[in-house]
Order: structure tokens, then C-alpha cells, then sequence
């Protein structure tokens, strides 16, 4: 896989890199983040809000670095830029564990995090060229470095206190920074094109579905990212490695799915993709919410996460790709960052913890409910166009 990644001048393992210490800080602090801060005391609903800001500052950080991004063409300076000011201002973690110092550590260091993401993706696409299809194979190892965290963490936990989750999240937050210095930035050459209306681009009826169906499908996600743990650890008594090995199975099924994703692209519309993800997605939570006392439907519900999440980002990073053309690019993928995982991940987590102490199952219940809305917006009024041969052709 690497050898023609090199034949065709794609700095295959440096991109890679740079995915896997970026996910490896979601896979410490989604699973874990909800424990630390049980562990220091704080109930539920503070603990569904300090997470909600996690992905509440993602609807706004990313849409200002996106346009800074297009306008200035400076996006490895701003990559860069975000992940050293991350992980400075993380640091503050170790200072103090108050509720409002906290909730001004969070706010600020996640306002340059959400700054990478989106504008390494335009990277991405942009040393791909022609052979975007492969996007897979290198995001693959994002869930990679996902797992790895996950499940070692899950192993250390078990027999070190969950007070020294920081200084593994700021281990990573630097090598994300280090990494990013190995880079050059390729977006640049596929930006020259004529620049369109974003406004007039957003309106269609298409992508304000899509949107919308985003927003829905992340805040079904909300309770997962937020209280998954939580729920198997103190719900049904499964220990630390348990739940790690559980969310590292979810993920490894995200990577299957990414390695065979360009030939489901070639082979299934994108509407039949992101419909199909929908409809399993809702029953991803129906499982979790009335069967997790069987490990054999956690182990089901699990390897659902390859559509989850799998299918619906890589179909959505498409999709933005195929619409959003040349100077336009950083401010659309930000712009899908922060109605998917910014407002409706933020959203998810706040009504998850409103309505966690009051029953895990309903919250999960009301999440599948969410989903299925976005599944008929989505059969309705989600009639993308997919670039074939050179040629868009409306689905």
C-alpha cells in the first residue's frame, strides 16, 4: 500500500502520522474524559456540559480558521499554529481542577484543536489529487492511533489512577504539533480555481439537508462520546479494559471499513451510502440502550461503528469534495466540522447529561429517534452530485 502511495509522490506515512496522534487524543479523552472528571467529584450534568464545550467551540473555531485559512492560503502555518497553542494552553490542566478554571482551559485550548482537523483534511485531498478515493486508506490511521490510546490507556487504568489523564492528552497534543512540522502544505496548488459564492453553495437544498442530517446523526452521538464508559463501568460493572477493548472494536471496525471504502464509493451511490449508515446507526443505539447487559449485542452494537461513523464521515468528506470546489475547500470542511461533531456533538452531550441521571436508557432511546428524523430528511430531499469520469451526475 505504501510503495504506490511513494510512486505517486504522496508523503503516504507523514499524513498517516499526523492522523493517528490527532485521534489518539480523541480515543484519551473521549472514553476517559467523563471518568477524570467523576473522579474529581463533579456530578453528571457538570460533566455533560464541560464535555459539551469540548465540541461547542468546534461551531465557531473552525469556520474562522476555514476562511482564514482560504483567504491567506496559509494552512499548514495555521495547523501548526493551533496544535502548539493546544498544547500550551492544555498545560493548564495541571495547574488547577476547579469547575470555572476548567471550563477556561477547555474553551480556549479546544478553539486552536478545532483548528487542524479541518484544514489537514484539504491537505490531504490536496496531495491526492485525482486519487482522492484513497482518502480512506490514510484516515484509516487516525482509528489506528484511536485504538492504540483506547485500549493501553484501558490496560494502565486498570492499575494507575485516572488522575494522570492529562499528562497523556498533552503527550499527544505535542506530538500532533512535531508531527505537523514533517509537512508541507500541497492544498495551496489545488486552490487556484475560480473562487464561487460560498453562500449561494451552502443553500442548496441538498447541503442544507445534508447539515441538518449531520447535526442529528453527531448529536446521537452526544450520550456515546460522552458517557459510554461511564454507563458499562457503573451501570453493568465492566472494568476499565473491558469498555477500552470495547470502544477499540468499535473502531477497528471504522478502519475494515476504511481500507474497502473507495470500492463501496465506486460501487453505491452516496445517498444510498449515508442512507444505509442512518438506519443502522438508529439501531446501533437501540442495542446499547436495552441490551448492554449481553456482551455478545455490545460486541454487535460495536462493530455497527464502521457505519456509524465509518461510512457517514468518509461519504460526508466526499460529498463536501464533490460540491465544494478550489478556494472554497478549507471553509466547507470546517464548516461540516461544525454542524456535525461541533454543534450536534456539543448538543448530544449537553442533553445527555440533563437527562443521564434520569435514565441512561431513554437517553440512548431519544438518540436513535434523532437519527431515524435525519434518515427521512435524508430519503427525501438528499439528492447529491457525484463526480464520475470527469463528469457530475446527480444521484
Amino acid at each position: 500500500m505504501a510503495l504506490s502511495f511513494a510512486q505517486q509522490a504522496i508523503p503516504y506515512w507523514r499524513l498517516s502520522g499526523f492522523y493517528f496522534f490527532y485521534f489518539a487524543v480523541v480515543g484519551t479523552l473521549i472514553p476517559y474524559w467523563g471518568i477524570y472528571l467523576k473522579s474529581l467529584g463533579y456530578s453528571s450534568q457538570d460533566v455533560g456540559i464541560i464535555s459539551s464545550i469540548i465540541m461547542a467551540t468546534r461551531i465557531i473555531a473552525p469556520n474562522f480558521w476555514g476562511w482564514l485559512a482560504d483567504h491567506t492560503q496559509q494552512r499548514l502555518r495555521i495547523i501548526r499554529l493551533g496544535s502548539l497553542a493546544a498544547s500550551i494552553i492544555f498545560a493548564g490542566i495541571l495547574l488547577d481542577q476547579r469547575y470555572w478554571w476548567l471550563v477556561l482551559v477547555v474553551s480556549c485550548y479546544t478553539f486552536f484543536w478545532h483548528a487542524v482537523l479541518p484544514q489537514f483534511e484539504v491537505i490531504t485531498l490536496g496531495y491526492l489529487g485525482n486519487n482522492y478515493h484513497k482518502y480512506g486508506q490514510i484516515r484509516l490511521w487516525g482509528s489506528v492511533g484511536f485504538i492504540a490510546a483506547v485500549v493501553g490507556l484501558g490496560l494502565i487504568f486498570d492499575v494507575m489512577p485516572i488522575r494522570f489523564l492529562p499528562l497523556f492528552i498533552l503527550t499527544f497534543l505535542i506530538l500532533i504539533w512535531l508531527s505537523s512540522l514533517s509537512l508541507q502544505d500541497a492544498s495551496a496548488k489545488k486552490s487556484d480555481g475560480q473562487r464561487q459564492n460560498f453562500l449561494s453553495l451552502v443553500l442548496q437544498p441538498t447541503i442544507l439537508c445534508f447539515l441538518v442530517a449531520s447535526f442529528l446523526l453527531q448529536l446521537s452521538h452526544g450520550p456515546y462520546y460522552t458517557f459510554y464508559t461511564l454507563y458499562l463501568v457503573e451501570n453493568y460493572g465492566y472494568s476499565s479494559t473491558a469498555t477500552g477493548l470495547l470502544w477499540a472494536l468499535g473502531v477497528l471496525a471504522e478502519v475494515a471499513i476504511f481500507i474497502v471504502m473507495h470500492k463501496l464509493l465506486h460501487r453505491f451511490s452516496l445517498r444510498s451510502l449515508i442512507l444505509f449508515s442512518l438506519l443502522v446507526t438508529s439501531g446501533r443505539w437501540l442495542l446499547i440502550a436495552y441490551g448492554a447487559e449481553s456482551l455478545a449485542v455490545l460486541l454487535f452494537a460495536q462493530l455497527l461503528h464502521a457505519c456509524s461513523f465509518g461510512i457517514a464521515h468518509a461519504v460526508s468528506i466526499e460529498l463536501v469534495r464533490t460540491h465544494f470546489k478550489g478556494a472554497n475547500q478549507g471553509q466547507a470542511q470546517a464548516m461540516y466540522s461544525s454542524f456535525s461533531f461541533g454543534a450536534g456533538g456539543a448538543a448530544g452531550a449537553l442533553i445527555g447529561g440533563l437527562l443521564w441521571d434520569y435514565s441512561a436508557s431513554t437517553t440512548f432511546l431519544l438518540a436513535a429517534v434523532s437519527v431515524l428524523i435525519a434518515f427521512v430528511l435524508c430519503y427525501f430531499w438528499l439528492h447529491p452530485v457525484h463526480q464520475v469520469g470527469g463528469e457530475a451526475h446527480r444521484e
